[in-house]
């Protein structure tokens, strides 16, 4: 299996890399899982303004299903069982933060932007633990356990930033006033 270089040709050499790389914001040179999560608030707010709270539930399983496809088959493609430039992780999990934070203001969403990215790239605790759970193993070729791999440590991220943000909210109903 050969190892390819991320590049907008390789993104454009199949559907399922224009998925994985979100549309290109995962071919940013430096930190592209930060520049995948920030088109996935946009893409968010562009499209939540048109539809209701249930129709981003199907978006939502709908992209957890092709994005399984498409970060499985990048990974194949590219030779590598968790390329960085793969954010469509990124995109379904803080898509997941944001429709459940929803209604919210700019300094919730800021808040819920900056403790998924934290929960995503220190990967400690359970971020940790769902990331290394789907490991390549020596020997072992590219397949669907990896590609769903890719997905589960960024919703176990979107999960404890859920938690984090309403035990927050909880306190702060709770305090004296």
């Amino acid at each position: 299996m050969s190892t390819q270089r991320v590049s907008a040709g390789f993104m454009l050499r199949h559907p399922a890399h224009w998925i994985a790389l979100g549309f290109g914001s995962g071919l940013s040179p430096r930190a592209p899982g930060t520049v995948g999560t920030l088109w996935a608030w946009v893409a968010f707010l562009a499209i939540e303004r048109g539809s209701g709270g249930a129709d981003w539930g199907w978006v939502i399983v709908a992209s957890l299903i092709v994005g399984l496809w498409a970060c499985t088959r990048s990974a194949q493609h590219l030779g590598v069982a968790d390329p960085s430039a793969v954010v469509w992780d990124e995109v379904v999990a803080f898509w997941i933060v944001l429709w459940l934070l929803m209604p919210a203001g700019f300094a919730l969403q800021l808040l819920a932007f900056g403790l998924f990215r934290v929960f995503d790239a220190v990967k400690r605790g359970p971020v940790g633990w769902a990331d290394r759970l789907f490991k390549l193993r020596p020997g072992q070729p590219i397949g669907w356990r990896q590609g769903w791999g890719i997905l589960f440590d960024d919703l176990v991220a979107a999960a404890c930033t859920l938690l984090v943000i309403a035990l927050g909210m909880r306190l702060v109903s709770a305090w004296p006033r």
